[in-house]
């Protein structure tokens, strides 16, 4: 009860404290090593924030201006860290607001916890102010959620929220507690975490026979090939997975959300899978012999069309989420279980290997790429700035070391493309939904899961108006995050698809935007635009060695195109190079 002692209580018997439902919630946070929280006050959730004043030196509670920056910096911080994000917010508009966070989180499998306010018990279903009925509403978005109209009910409830979000496949919890359980008093014995829950299995059995028959035919394979996710991540495997494909001699990819498992310039990574991934590991998918899918799920922007997806394989599946075996792509073994412990069973049965030839197919594709792509996006020596060289300088002078956290649109798909990642977890996305405007809560979130990294969101001009009243967050915390806008005057993937799909009919997408710079400056933020090749390096080291943060607003070619891609409705073997191709 040491989280407690700051509160009188009247002890009614031993063990026993009389407290109120408020006092319960912060002291199950503080059992479960919450650190911060990202919310927004409001009259329903108000005792558990009056709860929460006395509690200051202990939970760090950070005030966003908009309850969907609120949850999108619950998601960075949880992303980087691997702790769960934390998230209060009121009834009604303010619990609402969580929604699209929500779906993100789940689709993304990031842990979080979000605690709404609710009016008083006698008044729901009455159509009392601000009264929603968010269970309803986030029943099909959250891993689980829950009302509790009783303080009783508190402490197991929050125990099991903690252990549902952070265990198995992790993913978003909701609680919904009414405003007379934050305000009633009842007999407190003290908060105990949860281990199991009767009926709710987090990790499937691992099967042996599965294992070894995974190591079979990895070992009779000619041309293996490891296409990975955010499951690696998730599973803290990053070690084991690197002992798999070094021992076994595989060529690996990764998805959006697996990047930074391994250094990206490691010799058997050979870059990244989807619709905007590199050109050898899209199209050689259709010419292995044993596909060993880990920790991802084979969404419809790594596999394009289907019925043209590695038809020629035998699949090796590994996954934690059963639902996801056979989900999209029919597998040939399945490997159930966290990877953390399949991967080991499996590098031990597994032949020490080199595949040179095929290897040199990949690097052969690689060549092809960089020639006739990646070299006059990096490089160039005229015309306007790419978006591909801001994102190289940046390499250079980061290191590879950076948090980055990308936005969504073309800007995303060049930075995911190119940006050099030495350590896990440095890569923050939203992968599943593409939610614009989450770049830069998720980048204030970020810094305070990782204050000890550098943090440097990137977005484009149209994602960074969704959420720019966060800059009033970093104007009052004062996390220190870099901020680079590429600014092309257009929504730029939407055009793109105008451009290559709809004869160039341009509909609504050209956008006009605000001075950033002087914005950010409105907020206390220094900042700084540039449209020349001559200033780009120089104003990159401004931002990075600014000693807090930081906004750099940088013009890139107005219409400009990103490749290779899979066009909608193709295989992945039918990537293309440039527009002339499709």
């Amino acid at each position: 009860m040491d989280t407690l002692e700051s509160f009188k209580m009247e002890k009614k018997e031993p063990q026993t404290f009389n407290i109120t439902g408020s006092i319960a919630v912060i002291d199950a946070l503080l059992s479960e090593k919450v650190d911060t929280i990202f919310g927004y006050p409001g009259g329903a959730i108000m005792p558990i924030y009056d709860a929460l004043f006395d509690f200051k030196e202990k939970l760090n509670h950070i005030l966003v201006r908009h309850e969907q920056g609120a949850i999108h910096a619950a998601q960075g911080y949880a992303r980087v860290s691997g702790k769960t994000g934390v998230v209060f917010a009121t009834s009604g508009p303010g619990a609402t607001n969580l929604v699209t966070g929500l779906a993100d989180a789940l689709i993304d499998s990031t842990p979080l916890v979000c605690i709404t306010g609710q009016v008083f018990a006698h008044l729901l279903g009455t159509d009392a102010f601000q009264e929603t009925d968010i269970i309803n509403i986030t029943t099909p978005i959250t891993k689980w959620n829950y009302q509790i109209t009783d303080a009783k009910e508190i402490p197991e409830v929050v125990a099991k929220a903690f252990y549902i979000a952070k265990s198995g496949r992790p993913g978003p919890v909701l609680i919904d507690i009414t405003k007379n359980a934050q305000l009633q008093l009842f007999d407190y014995i003290g908060y105990r975490p949860c281990i199991h829950i009767r009926s709710y299995r987090p990790e499937p059995e691992v099967r042996i026979e599965y294992i070894e028959a995974a190591a079979e035919l990895i070992n009779q394979a000619k041309r293996p090939f490891v296409i990975f996710g955010q499951g690696v991540l998730l599973g803290n495997a990053e070690k084991e997975f690197l002992a798999f494909i070094e021992k076994g001699g595989l060529p690996a990819a990764w998805t959006i959300m697996g990047m930074s498992a391994i250094p990206t310039d490691h010799p058997l990574g050979v870059g990244m899978l989807g619709m905007h991934g590199n050109y050898g590991p899209n199209f050689l998918t259709n010419e292995c012999d044993v596909l060993i899918a880990i920790g991802m799920r084979f969404d419809d922007r790594v596999t394009g069309r289907l019925d043209k997806y590695a038809k020629q394989a035998k699949v090796i599946h590994l996954d934690i989420d059963p639902a996801e075996i056979d989900k999209n792509v029919q597998t040939t073994i399945p490997v159930w279980g966290n990877c953390k412990e399949t991967l080991p069973l499996l590098t031990n049965l597994i032949d020490k290997k080199l595949h040179p030839e095929w290897m040199k197919e990949f690097e052969d594709r690689m060549e092809k790429e960089t020639s006739a792509l990646i070299e006059k996006e990096l490089n160039p020596t005229d015309g306007k700035l790419t978006m591909g060289e801001v994102i190289n300088i940046l390499n250079e002078l980061t290191g590879g070391d950076a948090v980055i956290v990308t936005d969504v649109g073309q800007h995303q798909m060049v930075a995911c493309r190119y940006a050099k990642q030495n350590k896990t977890r440095s890569n923050v996305t939203s992968g599943g939904l593409g939610t614009m405007g989450f770049a830069l809560p998720a980048a204030i979130g970020a810094k305070f899961g990782a204050p000890e990294r550098q943090v440097v969101a990137i977005m484009g001009d149209g994602g960074a108006q969704m959420n720019l009243q966060e800059l009033g967050t970093i104007m009052q915390f004062q996390p220190n995050v870099k901020i680079i806008i590429l600014n092309n005057s257009f929504l730029g993937m939407v055009r793109q698809w105008q451009e290559l799909f709809h004869e160039k009919r341009y509909s609504f997408t050209d956008i006009q935007s605000p001075n950033f710079v002087q914005v950010a400056n409105a907020y206390g933020i220094d900042g700084k635009q540039i449209s020349k090749r001559e200033e780009l390096k120089e104003s990159l080291e401004q931002m990075l060695n600014h000693p807090s943060s930081f906004l750099l607003e940088v013009a890139v070619i107005h219409e400009d195109n990103v490749f290779p891609m899979v066009p909608q409705g193709k295989g992945v073997a039918e990537i293309v190079l440039s527009k002339e191709e499709i």
